[in-house]
């Protein structure tokens, strides 16, 4: 527990010390990469991949423009 402690401690402390202007770097090259063409395609692809294998991310079906509730099941119409 003293490890994680001081690890968290001397990671605060080095991130302090590179500021502001090194975090607005790290962040721009991460966009940079994140908005590459290739990279977005690849992700389309890991993304089909991952619906395909587990079925996160599949449309539900709606009723009246309304996602219906998976866990409230709909009331049958008696007309």
């Amino acid at each position: 527990m003293k490890g994680i402690l001081f690890g968290a401690a001397i990671g605060y402390v080095l991130g302090a010390r590179a500021g502001r202007h090194r975090y607005d770097q790290i962040a721009r090259a991460f966009r940079a990469v994140a908005d590459h063409p290739a990279v977005q395609g690849a992700a389309g692809v890991v993304r089909a991949k991952v619906s395909e294998k587990t079925g996160f991310g599949r449309r539900r079906a709606q009723t009246n423009g309304y996602h219906r509730d998976p866990v409230i099941p709909a009331e049958p119409v008696n007309r």
